[in-house]
């Protein structure tokens, strides 16, 4: 992932604001340490710092138009860039970039353009004709952006918090799949598909359709000119990535370059869940596989670090991206520049455990669309900060446009978990991959109960967080912890540490404003917290706090902050599918 920041209308083309942009832009090398850049036209800056992936030799930024009067900096990937110049005949490319169309599709369509990008972006385009601008930003959120207003009436973007913080009265999260336009001093959606409205689908269950539609999904990103490799924890999602990019790789441009074998990569502490299964499904696939060990107090060393690149208080943002920015680190080393990744799916098909407590098809569909809608605030920050911290991006096919439309179409009565009918979370997705005669995975791993990430890497992770956590915050500091952090609130210990360290990179009240609270048990919604009686007393975002559901759940009458308890007679099994992976 690239940064951009841009300033705009500042009234002030001074030598010493143009210095003010080049220091904050550098705040952001690390998201692009292949080139910066940076363009003024009066009182209007842009820049750039690029991760090159796609036409690495020419594809500098900003970009430009015929004539330059159409300047573009863009963060991201428009996978359908090939079919877009098909259109444009009548225009001249300067560059290879992917990113090379959208200042010509401006000049074509005007501002309508955007949703005619299929891929993940952020970008700011500048019209030096009449001196207007239109910033816009991906579908989901899958890349991050940043919005902020300065007292003299510039306007502010940038790919992180840090990039403006400093510098804007207010700021703000720039919302998912919006434009905002200098014309019009507002925000408009650009991205308005049927299940958006959360009215409930009636398309039947089709598992060759979605089959098809998350392949699909998966071959358009293995568009690169750089090395590249897949993130596998093992579970469902990330095995299934895995499994397609291993059969569709040969015959691409990508294998010509870089050869058909696949690497993948997995992190965890040692003896964890993630890390078995991991090398069991790369064992399967023929990957060339890379693991990583780290330690509770590795992670714990690197809290500051995380809090300051992901820009979140958020305790399961916080803990599952931990592990993820090491991983990172290693991927980077080894000359990979991206990595597909399995994030979103859970969202999609209602995977996440409490799920099993949906009392309707209604509202499992309305709790699934809630949580894509949330995502840009938290697996896709985690999953783009985590990994851009060291110049590496990551591609999420199951967030692909056409992809969610065909998996959001479907009557959620198929995706309802049903035990006594063998159905257990994300059955559909599963379903559409239990190929006999050309399997995609093992049959366990297919049907390998859901971990979060957090959990999955290593369970006394965790509770090595909560223990450090309780040693750095008293009694007495959580008794004030209302009057010291009136809004959001920490409730636990170790939600008061990361505010600290928050606080102390971004103090401002904008900053605070930025992410999301609320109560949430297994990764829930506040709303979906009413499912279960018994889980306002269990707060806790780990999908252990399920209680009754995952297999290595918390016992109800042990507190949170003490080592989880064995799985108890009394809660029920999560499946009874033979030959399914069992934690306990």
């Amino acid at each position: 992932m690239c940064g951009i920041l841009a300033l705009l209308g500042c009234s002030d083309d001074s030598q010493a604001k143009r210095v003010r942009v080049l220091e904050l832009s550098r705040r952001l090398k690390h998201r692009g340490p292949d080139w910066s850049g940076l363009y003024q036209f009066g009182d209007c800056y842009l820049a750039h710092q690029r991760l090159a992936i796609i036409d690495p030799a020419s594809g500098d930024q900003p970009l430009f138009n015929e004539d330059k009067t159409v300047v573009v900096t863009v963060n991201g990937e428009i996978y359908n860039h090939e079919e877009l110049r098909k259109k444009l005949v009548n225009h001249k490319f300067r560059t290879g970039s992917d990113c090379d169309v959208i200042a010509h599709l401006y000049e074509e369509y005007g501002e309508d353009f955007v949703d005619m990008l299929d891929g993940i972006f952020s970008f700011v385009l500048l019209d030096t004709r009449d001196n207007s601008f239109i910033v816009a930003r991906d579908a989901i959120g899958v890349t991050s952006l940043y919005i902020g207003w300065g007292l003299d009436g510039s306007v502010w973007i940038s790919s992180e918090l840090k990039g403006l913080n400093d510098d804007c009265e207010h700021f703000e999260s720039f919302p998912p799949g919006h434009l905002y336009s200098s014309k019009s001093g507002g925000f408009r959606r650009w991205y308005n598909p049927p299940w958006f409205s959360e009215d409930i689908p009636s398309v039947p269950y089709d598992p060759l359709v979605l089959r098809r539609a998350f392949e699909n999904a998966v071959i358009k990103r293995l568009m690169t000119d750089v090395p590249f490799g897949v993130l596998l924890s093992g579970g469902l999602d990330s095995s299934l990535v895995a499994s397609i990019t291993a059969r569709y790789l040969a015959g691409t441009k990508a294998a010509k370059q870089w050869g058909a074998q696949l690497h993948s990569f997995c992190v965890g502490l040692e003896g964890s869940p993630d890390l078995k299964a991991g090398k069991e499904v790369a064992d399967y696939l023929g990957t060339v596989h890379h693991e990583f060990h780290f330690t509770v107090q590795d992670g714990i060393d690197a809290i500051e670090d995380v809090i300051y690149h992901i820009e979140t208080y958020d305790v399961t943002t916080i803990r599952a991206s931990t592990p993820m920015f090491l991983m990172s680190r290693k991927i980077k080393s080894l000359g990979v520049k991206m990595v597909i990744s399995g994030e979103g799916s859970d969202e999609i098909f209602g995977g996440y455990l409490y799920f099993h407590k949906a009392p309707n098809k209604e509202e499992f569909h309305r709790e699934t669309c809630r949580k894509i809608k949330a995502l840009h605030q938290y697996d896709c920050l985690r999953a783009n900060k985590a990994t851009s911290a060291w110049g590496l991006e990551a591609r999420v096919p199951f967030l692909d446009k056409e992809f969610i439309n065909v998996a959001m179409s479907i009557d959620p009565e198929a995706k309802m978990i049903r035990r006594d009918e063998g159905r257990i979370e994300k059955w559909v997705l599963r379903r559409a991959f239990d190929d006999e005669k050309h399997p995609y995975l093992p049959k366990h791993i297919l049907y390998r109960q859901k971990e979060q990430f957090s959990d999955g890497v290593g369970y006394s992770w965790i509770d090595g967080l909560k223990a450090h956590a309780a040693r750095h915050v008293t009694d007495k500091m959580m008794v004030n912890a209302s009057n010291i952090f009136p809004h959001n609130t920490p409730t636990t210990k170790e939600a008061y540490y990361y505010r600290m360290i928050f606080e102390r990179f971004f103090p401002q009240n904008s900053a605070r404003l930025t992410v999301p609270g609320g109560a949430s048990v297994a990764c829930s919604t506040a709303k979906a917290v009413e499912w279960d009686a018994a889980w306002k007393n269990n707060l806790d975002p780990s999908g252990r706090a399920a209680l009754g559901v995952h297999l290595s759940a918390y016992d109800a009458e042990t507190p949170l902050s003490n080592k989880p308890s064995k799985v108890i007679d009394s809660i029920p099994r999560m499946m009874e599918i033979p030959g399914v992976a069992i934690q306990s």
